[in-house]
């Protein structure tokens, strides 16, 4: 039987509502689902928020990391979800990026691939494309500044010495370290992405900028060229 009325959270007994547990434990002890739920924050007549935000997730093989790449059409696929409530979950993502983003950019001393990646792995887990970046470093291996110098499938015509160093030397960078991803998980090194790095080292000896490592990343997995002796 078709509902008459407006199916809320309210109706669901106080300890289940997500607020009100946020209140008395804080967020931590929340799902996904009852997070993205207070972010919505109602529902319609056919089904509450929390009901909304399982819809949303359902079927998701990656889970909640989908929305790190979702765009507003996306999310408003799901009944009860418009153009209002998906902007408000798109600002939710992209804050939490850009918190932990700078968190980890300030000033973050590198010491191991393994810093690399927790700054990356976020931003480029779940991309569609290959994007290469470069994280240049000051002499005490301090990040100074992240760029990217392209998107496609990695080639000498686009991955050039010239648009790599650039910005490397108006910073002044001491050394540099190349990050790209695999979208297909498996960030195996092929043969084009072994040739581009031993290219740029050499091209980094002559100009004075060493290039000290090229992390490939897939789906949580990492390589780094530097520990597989490639570079």
């Amino acid at each position: 039987m078709e509902k008459d009325f407006s199916y809320t959270i309210k109706d669901l007994p106080e300890d289940e509502r997500p607020r009100e547990k946020l209140y008395k434990y804080g967020p931590k002890v929340l799902s996904n689902t009852e997070l993205l739920a207070i972010i919505i924050r109602t529902g319609n007549r056919e089904s509450t928020a929390i009901e909304i935000s399982q819809k949303l997730l359902a079927g998701k093989k990656e889970g909640i990391s989908f929305l790190i790449d979702a765009n507003l059409q996306e999310i408003m696929k799901v009944k009860g979800i418009g153009q209002c409530k998906a902007a408000q979950i798109l600002a939710a993502v992209e804050l939490g990026k850009r918190v932990m983003s700078s968190t980890h950019k300030e000033k973050s001393r590198i010491t191991s691939p393994t810093d690399i990646v927790d700054i990356l792995m976020l931003d480029m887990i779940h991309l569609k494309k290959e994007h290469f970046k470069i994280v240049m470093l000051d002499t005490k291996n301090q990040v100074i500044g992240i760029e990217d110098i392209s998107i496609g499938s990695l080639n000498s015509s686009i991955v050039h010495p010239r648009e790599v160093f650039k910005e490397a030397i108006v910073k002044s960078s001491a050394s540099i370290i190349l990050v790209h991803n695999h979208p297909s998980g498996d960030p195996a090194p092929s043969k084009e992405d072994i040739a581009i790095t031993r290219r740029l080292a050499e091209g980094g000896e002559i100009l004075g900028i060493k290039v000290l490592d090229h992390i490939i990343i897939g789906n949580n997995r990492y390589i780094s060229l530097k520990e597989k002796d490639i570079i």
